[in-house]
C-alpha cells in the first residue's frame, strides 16, 4: 500500500500566530489567561494549552479577572467592549484574512449594499463578521437553496474557509435577480490551495485520510471535497481513530490535514499507516 502525502496541510499563518500571541504573553506574566471559546477548533491543542494554564471559557461571566485570548475566528465589536467594560485586558489574536472580511462587509455597508456573507451561522467567524455590521448583512447558507429577492445593490464577501465551487454557486444565483454585484472573493488563499490538492488527490488514490477536530469547518469541507469526488474517506482527530479494516483491499492512500491540525498528529497518524503498510508486507 502506498501513502502519498499532500503538499499542503497542518498549521496555517493564522493559527500559528494565534497559538504564538497566547504563548508568549503566557511567559511574560503571572497572571490568568483565558480564551473566549477554542482557541481554534482542535480540542488536543486546546487540551495542550489549557495544561500550559492558557484556559478556554464559555463566557466572560466565567472570568474575574487576567487577560482574554480572542481567538483566531475573530469576535464583534460588541464582545471587545464588554471585555473592556469588565476591565480585562485583551489579546487579538484574530487572524488577519478574517480581519479582511470584517472591514469588507463594513465597506459594503457604508457604501449603501445589501450585503451577504456566504457561511455557516452558527460558526464563531461568521458571528463575529455579522456583528460587525451591527446585524445588518445577513448569511447565506452554502447549503441551504440561496432565495434572495430582487435588489438594486447586492454586495457579497465570503467565511474564509468555504469553497471556491460554493462561492461561485452563490454569485451565479444571485447575479441574475440583481442590478449590481460586488464581490470580494475573501475565501483564504491557503484554504483553496489545501483544497484543491485533495480533489486532486482524491482522483489518485482508493481512500483518503482527513486529520483534524470534527468542530474544523476548514477540516470537514476537506473532507466533503473529498467525498464528492466519490472517494473513500475517513475524517479522523487522531491515529487512535483508525480502523485497520479500512485498508484491507486499498492499494493508494491520501493523507491531509486541516489548519488547525498540528504536525505532531499528523506525524502519530502517518506513523500509525506505515505500521499498517508494513504489517500486510509481513502477511
Amino acid at each position: 500500500m502506498e501513502i502519498i502525502i499532500s503538499k499542503y496541510m497542518g498549521f496555517c499563518f493564522g493559527v500559528k500566530r494565534a497559538i504564538k500571541l497566547a504563548r508568549d504573553k503566557r511567559n511574560e506574566i503571572d497572571k490568568n489567561i483565558y480564551t473566549l471559546g477554542s482557541i481554534i477548533h482542535n480540542p488536543q491543542v486546546v487540551e495542550k494549552l489549557r495544561e500550559e494554564d492558557i484556559v478556554p471559557v464559555d463566557s466572560l461571566d466565567d472570568i474575574d479577572d487576567g487577560y482574554v485570548v480572542i481567538s483566531s475566528h475573530g469576535v464583534s465589536p460588541d464582545v471587545q467592549e464588554d471585555i473592556k467594560k469588565r476591565n480585562l485586558k485583551s489579546i487579538d489574536a484574530t487572524c488577519p484574512l478574517v480581519k479582511r472580511v470584517q472591514e469588507k462587509a463594513m465597506d459594503l455597508i457604508k457604501e449603501g449594499y445589501e450585503a451577504f456573507v456566504l457561511g455557516e451561522n452558527d460558526h464563531p467567524e461568521v458571528q463575529g463578521i455579522v456583528g460587525y455590521t451591527g446585524g445588518k448583512i445577513r448569511v447565506l447558507n452554502p447549503d441551504e437553496d440561496i432565495e434572495i429577492d430582487d435588489k438594486g445593490r447586492v454586495g457579497l464577501v465570503s467565511q474564509t474557509t468555504q469553497t471556491m465551487k460554493s462561492f461561485e454557486n452563490a454569485v451565479l444565483k444571485i447575479l441574475p435577480k440583481v442590478k449590481e454585484l460586488k464581490i470580494f472573493n475573501t475565501i483564504c488563499e491557503v484554504t483553496d490551495k489545501r483544497q484543491r490538492e485533495v480533489k486532486k488527490m482524491s482522483q489518485m488514490v482508493d481512500i483518503m485520510i482527513v486529520i483534524g477536530g470534527k468542530k474544523s469547518a476548514n477540516t470537514s469541507r476537506l473532507a466533503t471535497i473529498a467525498k464528492e469526488e466519490g472517494c473513500e474517506t475517513h475524517h479522523i482527530e487522531e491515529a487512535i481513530d483508525i480502523n485497520e479494516d479500512w485498508f484491507l483491499s486499498k492499494k493508494k492512500v491520501g493523507i491531509t490535514a486541516g489548519a488547525s491540525t498540528p504536525d505532531w498528529i499528523i506525524d502519530e497518524v502517518i506513523n500509525k499507516l506505515n505500521q499498517i503498510v508494513n504489517k500486510k508486507k509481513e502477511e
